[in-house]
């Protein structure tokens, strides 16, 4: 809408960036004397809006962005290829549709506190339910791109309001995700619904996987961060975007709530630490693209504040991102360390059996101290398989000797480990009359185990 005084400088405005627009008079109202319609590539909203400004449009006139499905005209293809091809724009959206997108998804705090705790609620049934298919819906209606985007974008157009309306619905969602599956999973433990251990609980694989954060959930916030920052500025759907960000926060929300709820927090500190990593990642990642893409604050004298402040929250954010990832990495070289002494005392094992023709290693399981970052090994139980009615050997001290010889540096952390040996009576034979060849085996009396501990 144009105001009064400024038609002629505005139109020439127009005029000069060759731009094809239709005017209607406006008799409604004397603040404006006419409403010019005109089609703009997606990457000239910006730079046009500018030089009109310049010309006299202020923000006290209507400026309203819509988007068209196709434009068909020549003259409009050399407005493309100069705008986006030839500027620096890229195929970015306008500093003014950016914010507006990033309020949109910022929803209102009634919607977000009910979805946020239901999005938490379904996690919570769907890990300890063992469901990825739960798990999943519950990413998909998690409300948390919003917030995350609305930080970073009121940080690089200097927007303070859409900046703290960012940060809080983001302290907000989170510890309302750990009180709402919290809340939930203890009604569960009380009521007998899931009448688990702590110990059964945390062995359930889609809670289990959270418990012990590596680099690789580093990588996958970053991602989800840089994504949602990327589709906000180029204008695409930011549905399937927001379920990624879900994905590094929902799930680790909800176990730090069931290990809260089954009194185990000690347990649950790395499901912490990943949410604290996931956060501060999608918010690093997010700020630096949108950042690079070119955005900054209208007026260039705000523009070096700015400037500072956004730098000034990378810098921060990205120093505690670098002490979390010591931490993620010392985690990663920890599940290595178990994966390789693991693999270690298998081959141990199979070389002490090699001396016995009867006798066959049927499984080789370790159990660890429930410690973070860091897991030591505190129990070693092997299964061994022997012909019916034979006498075992005792083959305890002889493992735990191997064990003990194995230059392995879970090893020389101290303290003793714990070797147990069950043995099975395995009974294998043939039956020619029924198939060409059959198997069975048959398990017979009560295990028996024989301790030794290695110092």
């Amino acid at each position: 809408m144009v105001p009064a005084g400024k038609r002629e400088s505005i139109l020439r405005a127009l005029d000069d960036e060759g731009i094809d627009y239709v005017v209607t008079d406006e008799t409604s109202s004397r603040e404006y004397t006419a409403t010019v319609t005109f089609p703009l590539p997606s990457a000239a909203v910006e730079p046009v809006l500018e030089r009109l400004r310049e010309a006299g449009l202020d923000r006290e006139a209507y400026t309203v962005v819509l988007d068209a499905e196709t434009v068909i005209s020549s003259r409009f293809d050399d407005l493309v290829e100069r705008y986006e091809e030839g500027e620096e724009n890229g195929d970015r959206i306008a500093r003014e549709e950016l914010a507006a997108r990033a309020r949109s998804l910022a929803p209102t705090w009634r919607t977000f506190v009910v979805m946020t705790a239901v999005s938490a609620i379904v996690a919570t049934a769907g890990l300890l339910l063992d469901s990825a298919a739960v798990v999943v819906g519950s990413m998909v209606i998690a409300p948390l791109i919003g917030p995350a985007m609305a930080t970073s974008t009121g940080s690089v157009v200097d927007d303070r309001e859409l900046l703290l309306r960012g940060v809080k619905l983001q302290i907000a969602g989170g510890v309302l995700a750990v009180v709402a599956a919290a809340g939930f999973a203890t009604l569960l433990r009380t009521a007998h619904v899931v009448p688990l251990e702590a110990a059964d609980v945390f062995a359930i694989d889609e809670v289990r996987e959270r418990l012990v954060p590596d680099v690789l959930s580093l990588v996958i916030a970053l991602g989800a961060g840089a994504a949602g920052a990327l589709s906000l500025s180029t204008g695409v759907s930011t549905a399937l975007v927001g379920v990624m960000i879900a994905a590094a926060l929902v799930p680790p929300t909800a176990v730090v709530g069931i290990g809260l709820a089954w009194g185990s927090p000690r347990t649950v500190s790395g499901a912490f630490v990943l949410v604290l990593v996931n956060f501060l990642s999608i918010n690093f990642a997010a700020l630096a693209v949108l950042w690079a893409t070119g955005y900054r604050p209208e007026s260039w004298f705000r523009q070096e504040e700015a400037r500072v402040a956004t730098l000034q929250r990378i810098a921060t954010l990205g120093v505690a991102l670098l002490v979390l990832s010591t931490l993620l990495a010392g985690v990663t070289y920890g599940t290595y360390r178990t994966a390789t002494f693991e693999e270690d005392t298998r081959v141990a094992v199979d070389d002490a059996l090699a001396g016995y023709e009867d006798l066959e290693r049927l499984s080789l399981t370790v159990a660890y101290e429930e410690t973070f970052p860091f897991s030591r090994p505190k129990r070693v139980t092997v299964t061994v398989g022997h012909p019916p009615g034979r006498e075992t050997p005792e083959l305890a001290g002889r493992l735990a000797d191997r064990i003990e010889a194995l230059d392995d540096p879970l090893l020389r952390d101290g303290g003793p480990i714990t070797v147990e040996v069950r043995y099975v009576a395995v009974d294998v034979g043939t039956s020619a009359d029924r198939t060409a060849a059959a198997t069975g085996v048959r398990a017979t009396g009560a295990a028996r185990s024989a301790p030794a501990a290695v110092t």
